[in-house]
């Protein structure tokens, strides 16, 4: 885990952290010195709870109660809260003053980042994710590593970090052989007219099959590998041209996913080859490396095989070879030492897991990631059919990443027009795009990243639980109390939240910042899902208790005060998920 304090500074609204920075050092004063946590956390009982009377009194042998009731009468908090309650063993329960949350509300109102501060500490995250394969169209497996990681680099952006994208795309290795005399084969117009399409399942089906059959073709392919790693010039023009026509088609579906992945962010196996004859050098110089079998390996400590003998990392095959270790260790040497990287993040799927521990491993022991450097697997389940087996396609093949976005479209527009018949073509073709695309990534990003999901299309797409057409309802429907505000000539004023289900709904828009900390802490965008959802709810309840248009005054004023506050942070929210938010469905 990452230090969250180093990721997003400590909002000033946050009216959790202003009880503990109040609390921190008369506590600290009281334990005689050292920082000492106050453990305020959101309570059943009441607004807030304040725990850390209870490890405190067991370190200064006390009873926590008493400990609790000098935290109360100390008078830290007076200005702060209506009521504190010793409750239980040495709970402190805690009630807001009115007065404070409407203070605090009226400051975020009035920040246009809704107090999410910039870190204090900007750090420079490099984070790796989506990479799809040259000649291999996107499927469904590369969803989960394209939302997630695209997710992050908002957040992290978000919170003021200089964040770099790295698409580390297969665009190197033997097959690559068989690729380009197929491309010869086929003729550069041919092949060109058939990828652009995206047809490269085609392409490289054929080419396989090709290999299989010909050995006259398995030849050629075998020399061409030669051509292309010896950087024969005319090889290299053709395998640029291979890797450009699968980048065109790669863009195509990052356009339609609403990412932020560019040709830029591009850094393949390729851009790594020339830099590995020098990692292995250092990594003999270091004393790290042995032979074992004829390979050249490394033996990290703490790995073994099942019959519980070392397990080495090899660097080099027993035929002079370079590998995935080779390459990702490269890698780190580059990010770390061209980039400048100090959090590495490899959004990669858990069976990676024992691989890119055993390369960190040895990354540390070669002195390349040194203290303050760490690397993270953000690792993720997979996408599962109704059948709890991998989401498969009706011929049994990987779900075609763009057909499954076309269909999340397809379904939406069907949705939005039943549900509203009124809207223009272009109108309900841009809000269907909004939802369909939304409630895929959505439904990915809400899920825990570390477990699998079934995917669903009628629970992706309702209107109803916790789904992204649920959140950009409740987004639409505060415009539309904007809009007939606007007929009747109203508008929002001071913010004074009373009955229990505004001040609820007040509460946790004031939550915001630190939940985008916590969910960057964790690197686990469904914590922010989670909040998004219970705003949604809270907001639901709020307009179900509380008129807005048809109250008066102050009342109304602040009533639409606060739907603005939650329309924006529901927007802002969703934008850090990579998700739209429609003014009207």
């Amino acid at each position: 885990m990452v230090n969250e304090r180093a990721l997003v500074q400590t909002a000033a609204t946050d009216p959790f952290a202003l009880v503990s920075a109040r609390l921190e050092p008369w506590l600290s004063q009281r334990a005689g010195g050292g920082a000492v946590d106050p453990v305020v956390r959101p309570s059943d009982h009441a607004d807030a709870q304040i725990n850390g009377a209870l490890p405190l009194a067991k370190q200064l042998g006390c009873n926590p109660r008493d400990l609790a009731t000098e935290i109360v009468e100390s008078g830290q908090l007076d200005d702060l809260c209506a009521a504190l309650e010793v409750a239980g063993p040495g709970f402190i329960n805690v009630t807001f003053a009115d007065s404070t949350i409407d203070h605090l509300l009226t400051e975020v109102a009035n920040d246009e980042h809704l107090g999410l501060h910039k870190s204090s500490e900007p750090r420079t995250v490099v984070i790796d994710y989506s990479a799809p394969n040259v000649a291999k169209e996107m499927h469904v497996g590369h969803l989960r590593s394209t939302v997630i990681g695209d997710a992050l680099v908002r957040m992290y952006s978000a919170a003021g970090h200089k964040v770099i994208r790295e698409n580390h795309i297969g665009d190197w290795g033997r097959p690559f052989g068989m690729l380009i005399e197929h491309l010869l084969d086929l003729g550069e117009e041919v092949a060109s007219s058939g990828l652009g399409q995206g047809d490269l399942d085609s392409f490289y089906k054929a080419a396989n099959a090709k290999f299989s059959e010909s050995e006259e073709f398995q030849e050629r392919s075998r020399e061409r590998v030669v051509l292309l790693q010896s950087g024969n010039p005319e090889t290299h023009v053709l395998w640029d041209r291979l890797v450009a026509m699968s980048t065109a088609y790669f863009n195509t579906v990052y356009e339609q996913l609403g990412v932020l992945l560019v040709d830029d962010d591009l850094m393949g196996e390729s851009k790594y080859q020339p830099l590995m004859p020098a990692t292995l050098e250092r990594l003999e110089a270091s004393g790290l490396m042995s032979e074992s079998d004829g390979a050249k390996v490394v033996f990290p400590p703490g790995f073994t095989n099942r019959d519980g003998d070392p397990l080495p990392l090899i660097v080099q095959a027993r035929t002079g070879g370079f590998n995935y270790a080779t390459s990702d260790l490269a890698c780190v040497i580059d990010r770390i030492e061209r980039l400048g990287a100090d959090l590495m993040l490899y959004v990669i799927g858990a069976p990676q897991q024992q691989h890119l521990e055993m390369v960190f491993a040895v990354a540390k022991m070669a002195g390349w990631m040194p203290e303050g450097v760490s690397a993270v697997h953000v690792a993720f389940g997979n996408v599962l059919g109704d059948d709890k087996k991998m989401l498969r396609s009706r011929s049994g093949e990987s779900v075609k990443l763009v057909d499954l976005l076309s269909e999340a479209v397809d379904r939406a527009s069907a949705a939005v027009e039943e549900k509203n018949p009124s809207l223009s073509d272009a109108e309900r073709a841009a809000v269907a795009e909004m939802i369909g695309i939304g409630a895929v990534k959505y439904a990915d990003l809400s899920t825990d990243r570390v477990r699998d999901y079934v995917f669903n299309w009628d629970r992706m797409l309702a209107f109803d639980g916790n789904t992204s057409p649920y959140l950009q309802y409740a987004h639409a429907r505060i415009c539309s109390i904007f809009r007939r505000a606007a007929e009747e000539g109203v508008s929002s004023g001071e913010i004074a939240v009373r009955e229990p289900a505004e001040r609820a709904l007040g509460l946790h828009l004031l939550g915001y910042p630190a939940v985008v900390a916590d969910a960057l802490e964790s690197n686990s965008p469904h914590r922010l899902c989670t909040y998004l959802f219970e705003l949604a709810q809270l907001f639901t309840s709020f307009y179900e208790q509380c008129p807005v248009l048809k109250s008066d005054g102050d009342t109304r004023s602040s009533r639409l005060a606060v739907c603005d506050l939650t329309a924006r942070t529901l927007s802002a929210g969703l934008g850090l998920l990579g998700i739209d938010a429609p003014e009207q469905m």
